[in-house]
């Protein structure tokens, strides 16, 4: 059996090792340095504005499931209303429940686990009257929300 010297042994690792940073970071490095651009917002009859930031792969929500989300919630001028990843506490609510507002109820609707979406939401959609020292019932709101996951309210 032959052996090898601790050096040429730690000589020939680190080549390796070098040789595969290099070439994962050849495979990995992106044509450009510019970000993807966002697709266009798509509009719904009701005028619910939308437009997915990233597929999701799992089951497609439907009305009676119960539906966990994270969202961020912003006004017109980027103040901040509602951000559920910094409080790490994801929303769950039953689909067309009124448990949430119209536009996310319709929005999660037509979303499947692990789609992100970025919503534009007009009052005729948010049925509220006031949400003291944050918006009125005029403000048009803009969401980024994911579906984490769908379950039966039974179980």
């Amino acid at each position: 059996m032959q052996q090898y010297s601790p050096s040429i042994l730690s000589w020939g690792l680190i080549l390796c090792f070098t040789l595969g940073l290099v070439a994962c970071q050849e495979s990995t490095q992106p044509a450009s340095m510019d970000p993807p651009a966002a697709p266009a917002f798509q509009s719904t009859a009701t005028g619910l504005q939308f437009r997915q930031l990233r597929a999701g792969t799992g089951p497609q929500a439907s009305a009676g499931q119960e539906a966990l989300i994270h969202e961020t919630t912003r006004l017109k001028d980027g103040t901040m209303v509602t951000d559920t990843w910094s409080m790490n506490f994801p929303i769950r609510f039953l689909l067309g429940g009124n448990q949430v507002i119209d536009g996310m109820d319709q929005a999660v609707q037509a979303m499947r686990v692990g789609e992100w979406q970025e919503l534009i939401v007009p009052p005729s959609l948010s049925r509220r009257t006031t949400y003291p020292d944050a918006f009125g019932p005029e403000d048009t709101l803009y969401y980024e929300v994911v579906l984490l996951q769908l379950s039966d309210p039974t179980n």
